[in-house]
């Protein structure tokens, strides 16, 4: 397999699940601001709206999105525990998880990308993703993880986007959880292979 990923974006959530999953794959770069891999490829003749995750599988086929290539990633080891069986509650409520970290969370980050957005702009996003982790640091209260004890995609994918709250100036002091959980997700293994491999540590 194949993960094109750009270093800190929203590709770290499934670099990491690779990693948890302990499944061979190969990294290959592709620049966000470019749109190009290291040799000159254009990677809009592979992911046609140019951004990234891509996961790109054995027999060629192509997987955009986090949310499903995360899953993917996941139903591939199941004795992982990465996420919980198709079909069951569990797995729904890590849907549930997967959606709103992706709507709520991860795309009120992108207007603060944005360096023609307005500064007063800028501060409502900032608000709203303050408001949306005080929610989750609400649902961590008791829990190691968004599930319960055992980590999942949904932990990879929350932490991915929750890391842009430093370089964005959105304080977390007054999120114990939450800051409690990035310290805990920012210490596992393969967590620390993949910041290392994408050059964030």
């Amino acid at each position: 397999m194949k993960l094109y990923y750009s270093p800190g974006a929203c590709s770290l959530s499934p670099h990491i699940a690779l990693r948890e999953a302990g499944l061979a794959f190969e990294p290959v770069l592709a620049s966000t601001k470019s749109h190009k891999l290291q040799d000159g490829t254009d990677y809009y003749g592979i992911n046609p709206l140019g951004y990234v995750p891509m996961l790109e599988l054995d027999d060629g086929t192509r997987l955009r999105e986090g949310p499903a290539i995360v899953q993917y990633i996941a139903d591939q080891v199941p004795t992982r525990n990465l996420a919980p069986a198709n079909g069951t509650l569990p797995r729904y409520r890590l849907q549930e998880w997967l959606t709103f970290i992706g709507t709520e969370v991860h795309k009120s980050f992108s207007p603060l990308f944005m360096p023609n957005m307005p500064e007063e702009g800028k501060k409502l996003y900032r608000d709203r993703i303050v408001s949306r982790l005080q929610f989750v640091d609400k649902d961590l209260a008791g829990k190691q993880y968004l599930m319960g004890e055992h980590f999942s995609v949904a932990d990879g994918y929350l932490y991915t986007v929750s890391r842009w709250t430093k370089p964005m100036n959105i304080d977390l002091s007054g999120l114990p959880n939450v800051t409690a959980f990035m310290e805990r997700v920012g210490a596992r293994p393969a967590v620390q292979e993949a910041l290392k491999v994408e050059g964030l540590q």
